[in-house]
């Protein structure tokens, strides 16, 4: 056992003295790693004041690695150069038959426009609208025009076995609400029973209470909701007892198809305005015609925010799309989306060396870049028409997004913008720091390593190292 141990500082070591051959790495970042249990050589890690012409320093900075959410970073400042920061997506309503004292003799159009974010508020507006310019009553079917997207099959159970998890859930053209339920389940104190209720309630998705438990509460929570879809419905069930001493508990879930979904929603929130519709749903076509109703998004500005600050993968994948919409005759696929990416950095000459981008989200485990290449896209970012608009998109240290709770008690809290990856093996972190004579620089690091989750204390060091010492660190005082 002693031994072991010998051998296991001794290649510690090895690695730390061998830092001075990557150009300088900090002894003290380095040390960080090391202490906590990532190999130095599965670590990238550059930094680069914005006004300098080349990094302070950059270790193992070209060699190809998973970025996770990190990966966002290229979907966002491609979309706001490309398609601008006003942009905007416009959900369509179509009437396939006369409107008779208030009845549409017909069908009811919708047509996507591949929109990353229709909320429920936003939902309940577009369904408010429709029944304000005279629509009481549907005699027909709710036909659904997706055709903007040209998907492959895709099987949310692939990536890691959750296809109920809305981080999960695949793109659509009529994207609505993420395709997903917010589960809440409470003790009811008056019956002793446990209360379960959905947001929003679709009537093809039926509730299943579990039972009621005395037991403590434990780690497990005594219960978690499951979905059984069923093609046109859902069941959400629990597998266990629920301990009423858990109190009260919220989960997200992801259920039914999106055709499914969309029909679920807007029969639901049609019946509960008023309206009368029976009717099934089919796919179809939108008429060459103005429409009738028009659902429009916030601008793309605001849409970024959600993506980079929540790191939104769904979100992040209709952006990646509308890319490819917006630069090539439809329908969009992923493909497409690929060539738009590329084409946007060769004519901007941005090199970013190993990049795969696959479906602009980061969950994936084909993506890939280099620490140089992000660095770089930051860079490019920091000195673009649209850097304000970007730089608003990350998450604000110790403030909000992924970061909210962390660097809390640093000097760098409110001081960094970041975006963070996270993947089985995978930690990542990019993003600008402040200093306090206002020194603005980038820092990337990536991290792929089977011990990878025990990374975020050293990926946080890095961070507070450079607002602290970067603007002073001379490397040839280290050697």
């Amino acid at each position: 056992m002693q031994h072991e141990r010998v051998v296991r500082i001794a290649v510690a070591l090895i690695a730390f003295l061998a830092l001075d051959a990557q150009a300088a790495l900090p002894r003290a970042v380095g040390r960080a790693f090391l202490d906590a249990g990532i190999r130095l050589d599965h670590v990238a890690i550059v930094v680069q004041e914005t006004t300098k012409p080349r990094p302070l320093f950059a270790y193992d900075a070209n060699r190809a690695r998973s970025p996770a959410s990190v990966m966002k970073l290229v979907t966002t400042f491609a979309a706001l150069e490309i398609l601008r920061p006003g942009y905007r997506w416009r959900t369509k309503a179509y009437l396939g038959g006369p409107l008779v004292d208030g009845e549409l003799r017909g069908d009811l159009i919708l047509k996507g426009d591949g929109d990353p974010k229709i909320t429920v508020e936003q939902w309940q507006a577009f369904i408010d609208d429709l029944y304000a310019k005279g629509v009481h009553a549907i005699d027909g079917r709710l036909v659904l025009d997706r055709s903007r997207f040209a998907l492959p099959p895709y099987d949310p159970a692939a990536f890691d076995g959750a296809p109920d998890k809305p981080y999960n859930v695949g793109p659509d053209a009529l994207l609505v609400n993420f395709k997903s339920l917010k589960v809440t389940l409470a003790p009811d104190g008056n019956a002793g029973a446990i209360s379960l209720r959905a947001d929003p309630p679709l009537d093809a998705v039926a509730l299943h209470a579990p039972a009621p438990s005395d037991g403590a509460c434990g780690h497990g929570e005594g219960a978690s909701p499951r979905v059984e879809d069923r093609g046109d419905r859902a069941d959400i069930l629990f597998a266990a007892p629920y301990p009423r001493s858990c109190g009260e508990r919220e989960w997200w879930v992801a259920a039914l198809d999106h055709p499914h979904y969309v029909h679920a929603m807007f029969a639901s929130f049609f019946r509960a305005i008023g309206g009368r519709f029976d009717g099934s749903y089919a796919e179809g076509r939108a008429p060459q015609t103005p429409p009738f109703a028009v659902l429009e998004s916030p601008p793309l500005a605001d849409i970024v925010r959600d993506v980079n600050k929540r790191s939104n993968n769904v979100m992040a994948r209709q952006l990646f799309l509308t890319l490819a919409a917006a630069t090539s005759p439809l329908p969009a696929t992923p493909e497409k989306a690929q060539h738009a990416v590329m084409r946007w950095m060769h004519a901007r000459k941005l090199a970013m060396p190993g990049l795969v981008i696959e479906n602009g989200s980061g969950l994936s485990r084909r993506e890939r870049t280099s620490a140089i290449g992000m660095n770089r896209l930051l860079i490019a970012a920091d000195r673009s028409d649209v850097r304000e608009e970007f730089e608003r998109s990350l998450a604000v240290a110790a403030l909000d997004g992924t970061v909210e709770h962390r660097f809390r008690d640093d000097a760098v809290a409110g001081q960094a913008q970041l975006k963070t990856g996270t993947l089985e093996g995978v930690r990542a972190i990019a993003g600008y720091v402040t200093d306090a004579r206002g020194r603005r620089f980038t820092v990337v690091a990536i991290v792929n390593d089977a011990n990878a989750a025990r990374a975020r204390p050293a990926l946080d060091y890095l961070v507070s190292w450079v607002y602290a010492n970067a603007g002073s660190w001379d490397p040839a005082r280290q050697r």
